[in-house]
């Protein structure tokens, strides 16, 4: 036989082995990806886990599933991985090989390094022949998401003023003193009914005491988080760093709060990425329930600004305005802002400041006077 011969059998035999898998390369093969868990904070790890099914008679020389992930999703290398990362996105490249009716499965270990939500919509799935030759490729869908929640801080690193929402337990707070809860005696000061009187110790110490009572509370916290850097911006966020800080305090402090039974809400000037141009509020309640519905719009918050914190706060007293104490996380406090906290305040409401940047936090004490805001020196 010439060679001429050989090169055409080759040549044919090449064509057809080509067809083949061009044409039943898909058929009885499945492909998942999940992730073990649905949600998680910013900082743990989690994994994606690739399930290979190759249902038929046919092997597969090679498959290469390529899709784009987040860059907040950092992956380990891992043999048969490729990852190539930008600023904003990353390419992953997984390959396998199938032996007929083999399943694969392949897991692989992620950091979730930020707040965000997550899905794994398609990935491009290329089937090679024999020879290494493309011979057929798709686009395959999935269905899976992943929440990745604001990480959590030590409660005690939040520059909080000295208060504690612990429903009936001592609090250092400003409301009126509850008659029916005592911390010891004092020296009668003017303004002390007669009924606050004690009249053992009065008799012993020869001077008039009073009980002195201890300030408790049945607090609804709201959580408000500005997205406004200075008073001038507007829709596009400055410096998203300060803003992504304000949601880990928040959700530290949501966290805490209802696990000490108060019921927590939340209020964010910018827009879920599902709803987008709308603020987002979310009325106090209490229970784990809720804190997961916290979490997970904290999870799909984009880091925007539809509407002033003022005008926030202002559409908030018209809608609801029942009293609450306001944590308020910010980056700056305007003349305006303030002005509105003062209003706030004298409708019944407490506003606590907590700074996001201590250098940017100012009060404007010449226009609107001595300010009754609470805030916290970060500082050391």
């Amino acid at each position: 036989m010439g060679i001429s011969w050989i090169l055409i059998i080759a040549a044919v035999l090449y064509v057809l082995q080509h067809q083949v898998f061009t044409r039943l390369g898909f058929r009885g093969l499945r492909m998942e990806r999940t992730f073990n868990k649905t949600h998680c904070h910013a900082g743990e790890n989690i994994e994606m886990i690739e399930t290979i099914v190759n249902n038929k008679l046919l092997p597969i020389p090679w498959l290469r599933l390529e899709s784009t992930f987040h860059a907040g999703l950092h992956f380990a290398k891992q043999t048969n991985l490729e990852v190539s990362s930008g600023a904003i996105s990353q390419n992953h490249r997984s390959l396998f090989s199938l032996m007929p009716y083999t399943r694969i499965v392949r897991r692989h270990h992620i950091q979730c390094a930020k707040r965000g939500w997550y899905k794994l919509e398609t990935a491009a799935a290329a089937i090679g022949d024999i020879v290494g030759i493309p011979a057929v490729s798709a686009t395959h869908r999935f269905q899976s998401e992943l929440l990745v929640y604001p990480p959590l801080v030590n409660y005690e690193d939040i520059p909080l003023p000295s208060s504690r929402w612990q429903g009936d337990i001592v609090v250092k707070r400003w409301i009126m003193p509850d008659p029916f809860m005592t911390s010891g005696v004092r020296e009668y000061r003017y303004g002390d009914t007669m009924s606050s009187i004690h009249w053992k110790a009065t008799a012993r110490s020869q001077r008039l005491q009073v009980f002195s009572r201890e300030f408790t509370a049945d607090p609804r916290l709201l959580i408000v988080v500005n997205t406004q850097i200075t008073e001038t911006m507007w829709d596009a966020v400055s410096d998203p760093e300060l803003v992504e800080k304000g949601l880990s305090y928040a959700a530290t402090l949501a966290d805490y709060a209802i696990s000490q039974g108060v019921p927590v809400g939340f209020g964010f000037n910018g827009w879920r990425q599902d709803q987008p141009g709308i603020p987002v509020y979310l009325a106090p309640e209490g229970g784990w329930p809720h804190l997961d519905r916290l979490f997970e719009t904290m999870a799909k918050l984009a880091v925007s600004c539809c509407r002033s914190c003022n005008d926030f706060l202002a559409n908030w007293e018209e809608q609801d305005g029942s009293a609450v104490d306001i944590v308020l996380l910010t980056a700056f406090v305007s003349s305006a802002l303030q002005s509105r906290i003062s209003q706030l305040e004298a409708m019944g409401h407490s506003v606590y400041i907590v700074p996001l940047d201590h250098h940017l936090l100012t009060f404007n004490t010449e226009e609107v006077g001595t300010s009754h805001v609470r805030t916290h020196d970060t500082t050391t």
